[in-house]
């Protein structure tokens, strides 16, 4: 499958990045990765209006200069392979590809073949939520992960002991890449739905809610977070900066999660709540 990239230089690449990423990603676009001087974002060849496109991006309140370029075919384990570096989170956890050595000098180790799916625990909200779930008490726990991407936090879950886990996200790549390494951790009971919070209605209630997606997101779906937290329900959410602290605080309070604690890394954050 031929991809679209566009390539965006921005003035204030880590505000602007994020406002972007929820535009493109009601377009359409799949898969975004953020540099010091902006955001390169990916859309499948097929889904591409450029026009539309266009439109959305006059309607922020910012000037977006963008290039455009086509991404044909690639290996993309190739690729990967030939840039993917292991990572170690709080000296507990390594998260590596298939292709790298395994280290038992690690309390745990996550294979994740990444291919063009979000989470590696390269980017920050990443690193920040597998942090918060070292030192979640879950053995038993039930957990829901919203917009698992590359499944990596429901399979650090499952490994540190949680009861019935499941994924969900809206990106049919990430669907099938969360499959991909389930297996590869050899995690298989771990349940992965392809869809959006609109799959919430009719679930049960969890004891823990790990949602890492991006601002706009979390603020239009935390109601339905709320349908499936129980009273003492720990929620992690991340994708956010620093400045939208108070946001995201004020809209999980309206529905009964109390804040309890903050993570930062180079102005992204990753929150901790409990369901009063």
């Amino acid at each position: 499958m031929n991809y679209i990239e566009l390539s965006f230089r921005l003035e204030q690449p880590l505000v602007q990045a994020e406002l972007i990423m929820a535009v493109l990603g009601e377009a359409g676009f799949e898969s975004f990765e953020t540099t010091d001087w902006g955001i390169l974002a990916y859309v499948p060849e097929a889904a591409y209006d450029a026009d539309a496109i266009k439109e959305m991006l006059d309607m922020l309140d910012f000037k977006t200069d963008y290039s455009e370029k086509l991404i044909e075919t690639v290996n993309w384990n190739a690729v990967w392979e030939s840039s993917f570096e292991p990572v170690v989170i709080d000296n507990r956890c390594l998260i590596r590809a298939p292709f790298h050595p395994s280290n038992n000098d690690y309390e745990l180790e996550i294979v994740i073949e990444p291919k063009m799916s979000f989470g590696t625990a390269h980017h920050e909200t990443t690193a920040l939520m597998i942090s918060w779930l070292l030192d979640e008490p879950l053995v038993e726990k039930s957990v829901m992960d919203m917009g698992c991407g590359t499944g990596i936090l429901a399979i650090l879950a499952k490994k540190r002991g949680s009861a019935f886990t499941k994924g969900i996200d809206n990106d049919e790549w990430a669907y099938q890449n969360s499959l991909e390494n389930i297996q590869l951790n050899d995690t298989p009971d771990i349940v992965v739905e392809l869809g959006d919070a609109e799959l919430l209605k009719n679930e049960q209630t969890y004891d823990v809610i790990i949602a890492n997606i991006n601002r706009n997101i979390l603020l239009k779906d935390m109601g339905s977070y709320a349908t499936i937290a129980h009273t003492g329900s720990h929620l992690f959410l991340s994708g956010f900066y620093e400045e939208d602290i108070e946001a995201i605080t004020s809209k999980a309070g309206s529905f009964g999660f109390q804040l309890k604690g903050a993570r930062s890394r180079n102005n992204w954050v990753a929150l901790s709540f409990e369901r009063e």
